[in-house]
């Protein structure tokens, strides 16, 4: 266990304080200056991962990793002015894989954000924006396991859910909740 706080504390993602949470849905209440791809009303999922749409990783079909917000995801702030936008008692709490959904409020990159229809559920459509596209990613992307196998799944978050719909078809699937 200790040797996960401390690598939870270098983690360059896990600067402290900070709010944590990075699957959520919710309501855009206002935007910054620049932001034309959303408006207030909107209903949206804040993706840890953000897609510019124009840079060459975007436009590739093959990958979104857009890397412009992560040096400033990374450190807890917004790219613009490479401060928080949350505080406690004047002191700074940094925000968390640029989403920080543990709140009721939050504050994002307008890149960080996917528009989604608004009749949808929020309370579950909140799961797409990491935990189901994880597991699906880590099963056609990189496992590649055959009808037929046999399979270990070791946890039943989202993720582990998500990997076990998808291998509904294996002989035998194994599933292990760790707590």
């Amino acid at each position: 266990m200790m040797s996960c706080l401390i690598y939870l504390f270098m983690d360059p993602e896990g600067l402290f304080p900070c709010i944590l949470g990075h699957e959520a849905a919710g309501i855009v209440e206002s935007v910054g200056e620049g932001v034309t791809e959303v408006q207030p009303g909107d209903h949206v999922i804040p993706c840890y991962q953000a897609e510019c749409r124009e840079c060459k990783f975007c436009k590739s079909g093959k990958t979104n990793l857009y890397g412009k917000v992560r040096t400033a995801t990374g450190a807890g702030v917004m790219m613009n002015d490479r401060k928080s936008r949350f505080s406690i008692n004047g002191k700074p709490i940094y925000h968390f894989m640029g989403t920080s959904t543990f709140s009721q409020y939050t504050v994002v990159h307008d890149v960080s954000v996917a528009k989604i229809d608004p009749q949808t559920p929020l309370d579950k459509v909140c799961l797409i924006g990491y935990g189901v596209p994880t597991g699906l990613g880590a099963v056609w992307n990189t496992a590649k396991v055959e009808p037929g196998a046999i399979v270990a799944i070791f946890g039943l978050g989202t993720i582990g859910l998500a990997v076990s719909v998808k291998y509904a078809s294996c002989v035998e699937i194994c599933l292990y909740c760790l707590l």
